[in-house]
């Protein structure tokens, strides 16, 4: 998606976890198109560099990579040096890191439902605390936080995607009412098909998906996010089928959700 560069957020500084690749990096790009300084977290080390690098050269902003491990209980500690050791306040919070997993949550090992909990609940909430804390303060700062559109679908196979994205959704919109006063605001976007390797889709698919306009490109979602969160928009939902998807999911009938379970899990078809 070919958008214009601007001033508009010159001088500005963003935090974009989940930033080397996929929509995080898409995010990074969206913002940096707008003159907006980063801080690229994420547990990968060299294509994160890499990013940040591409990301300096094409948009002539300050690009700043942070490996680190999330669900490190010492992450906030060290995210918060690092900003202090560099003199830079934020403006702009992304939370966008996440993991996904089909599969029954009795079949799930502990530490990958530990993982899920850390990182979706525990890491985007003590994040956006500590900015919002500092945004309340200044009366002013914005916060992108990503749910799913899984966040209102209870089907097998996702309780432990489904159930931390629908947190996800229910702390930002609560987030969001308690910072309105203050000038601040929190936008939770939902994003539904999407075409990342998040879900593991073939790349044959993932393009016949894309021109069939099932899926949408991660650049194109990531700009109309930052545009609803620039907006101090409370929620983005990413196209007309997907919001019609959120009505159809709830009156969806349980011989619908067991053959999802039946065709798909029993038989281990999406594991």
């Amino acid at each position: 998606m070919k958008t214009t560069k601007t001033n508009e957020l010159q001088g500005k500084w963003a935090l974009i976890t989940g930033a080397d690749g996929g929509i995080g990096l898409e995010l990074c790009r969206a913002l940096a198109r707008r003159g907006c300084s980063l801080v690229m977290l994420s547990i990968t080390t060299d294509a994160l560099r890499k990013a940040a690098r591409d990301i300096e050269s094409e948009f002539s902003v300050g690009a700043l990579p942070l490996t680190i491990d999330l669900t490190d209980p010492h992450a906030m500690s060290i995210i918060a040096a690092f900003l202090l050791n560099r003199g830079i306040e934020i403006d702009i919070l992304v939370n966008n890191a996440g993991i996904f997993s089909f599969k029954p949550l009795a079949d799930t090992p502990d530490d990958k439902i530990n993982r899920f909990v850390d990182l979706h609940v525990r890491a985007t909430t003590t994040l956006s605390t500590y900015f919002a804390r500092r945004f309340r303060e200044r009366r002013s700062g914005r916060i992108l936080n990503m749910s799913s559109m899984s966040c209102w679908m209870p089907m097998p196979g996702l309780a432990l995607y489904a159930s931390t994205k629908a947190y996800i959704r229910v702390l930002s919109r609560s987030l969001h009412y308690e910072l309105k006063d203050y000038g601040a605001s929190v936008t939770v976007a939902t994003p539904g098909g999407i075409a990342t390797d998040l879900f593991g889709l073939p790349a044959n698919l993932k393009r016949l998906a894309l021109t069939l306009h099932a899926i949408e490109a991660p650049d194109s979602f990531a700009e109309k996010a930052v545009k609803a969160m620039l907006k101090g928009k409370k929620q983005y939902i990413n196209g007309f089928i997907n919001r019609l998807a959120i009505v159809f999911v709830a009156i969806m009938p349980t011989p619908v959700r067991m053959l999802v379970k039946r065709k798909l899990l029993d038989k281990g078809i999406c594991r």
